[in-house]
């Protein structure tokens, strides 16, 4: 099995892409910075999950409201155009099924600065679909997943205060994951990457959470909303530990 992982941003610059090879008992790692559209759509179909760190959609309340308002018609302000009713357009119908998951709000898509990025990601999925040839389900069910690498982190129980903005932070994090997967063979040249960088360290946790649902240990999207994500997207947020992750041969009992 091999699995992607991409810390999308505005920009290629700032974009990373992490490849992990679950075919031996250690797993090895590829991650690169700076990568453009075209290398990630390459990349696609040789891959058995990909998940991208960025909003597939907008929330379905947001459009309307944006599409009304450009069409010159009266937009709903909500009975009394308080906090509940702005959450109702700024947030996703995933972000509060994360919400009630994590107990914190992811940012949104539609207020915050993930916008500009999520624009990339609108057609970072076109050209992946393109060389899947069958669009993307962004409700995960095909190649790519949405995935949520600090939520994810908080869910194997590690600390991820911090971590974004200092190398040190970083560095004690990256130890304490890799006492949980000593099954990760990372180079010396990927775990400097993973230190100096909060993208590329981001784009590994991505594969990985790829990784999870790939088995199946992701929380499902819930009965009745399935079409609501096909539009707007849905957050694949790991079950279970991270040690469940290990490839075969690396798991307790294996060694016979």
């Amino acid at each position: 099995m091999l699995t992607a992982g991409v810390d999308l941003a505005a920009e290629s610059k700032g974009t990373a892409l992490a490849v992990l090879d679950w075919s031996r008992p250690t797993v090895t790692v590829d991650v690169r910075l700076g990568v453009r559209d075209a290398e990630i759509a390459r990349v696609a179909p040789d891959v058995d999950r990909l998940g991208i760190d960025c909003a597939f959609g907008w929330p379905d309340d947001f459009v309307t409201f944006v599409t009304r308002h450009a069409e010159g018609l009266r937009v709903d302000g909500g009975a009394d155009e308080g906090l509940a009713w702005r959450r109702r357009l700024a947030y996703r119908a995933t972000d509060r099924v994360t919400r009630d998951i994590t107990g914190r709000w992811p940012l949104s898509v539609a207020t915050d600065r993930l916008g500009l990025t999520a624009m990339h990601c609108a057609v970072l999925l076109d050209a992946i679909g393109d060389a899947l040839g069958t669009p993307v389900d962004r409700a995960g069910g095909g190649t790519a997943v949405e995935v949520y690498p600090a939520a994810t982190l908080r869910g194997w129980g590690l600390d991820t205060r911090g971590y974004k903005t200092d190398h040190g932070v970083r560095e004690a994090l990256l130890d304490r994951l890799l006492a949980g997967a000593p099954w990760l063979d990372l180079r010396s040249a990927d775990r400097h990457l993973m230190i100096s960088s909060d993208d590329a360290f981001d784009a590994v946790i991505a594969a990985l959470a790829a990784r999870a649902h790939a088995l199946g240990r992701t929380h499902p999207v819930p009965p009745g909303y399935r079409e609501q994500a096909r539009r707007e997207g849905w957050i694949a947020l790991p079950v279970g530990r991270l040690e469940e992750l290990a490839p075969e041969g690396a798991r307790p009992g294996d060694e016979g």
